[in-house]
């Protein structure tokens, strides 16, 4: 099985990135009135975490993540290493202009929706 023998940090970073890479929503706080946290937004906090702790093994993943991710999940890797190394940051975003999956965004109550390569192109352009 996967995950035995595997510290609980392991599996835990293990089933976040598992949760982001079939993410369709990109949302970075709580959503909705009672500002909810999506599963998704929970799992970036943890994978962010363990950039901060793991950092040799959470970069590996999210790195993975940034290959096979959902385009949400996409979206979720190259923010991430934004944090860590934003050389590698702009060359993801550059690279996710070229792919139009599309997700759902929220900002607080607004729920909008767009594609990976728009969402790449804005985070390019600092908006």
């Amino acid at each position: 099985m996967v995950g035995i023998g595997k510290p609980g940090w392991a599996r835990e970073l293990d089933t976040a990135v598992r949760e982001l890479a079939g993410a369709d929503t990109v949302a970075f706080g709580g959503v909705g009135i009672a500002g909810t946290l999506l599963p998704a937004t929970e799992a970036y906090q943890r994978v962010e975490a363990a950039l901060a702790a793991h950092p040799v093994e959470a970069r590996r993943q999210v790195d993975r993540l940034l290959r096979r991710g959902s385009p949400a999940g996409k979206a979720y890797a190259a923010t991430l290493l934004e944090r860590v190394d934003p050389a590698a940051a702009r060359d993801a975003w550059a690279a996710l202009r070229d792919e139009p999956g599309g997700f759902t965004t929220f900002t607080g109550c607004v729920m909008g929706s767009a594609t990976l390569r728009a969402y790449a192109a804005d985070r390019l352009a600092g908006a």
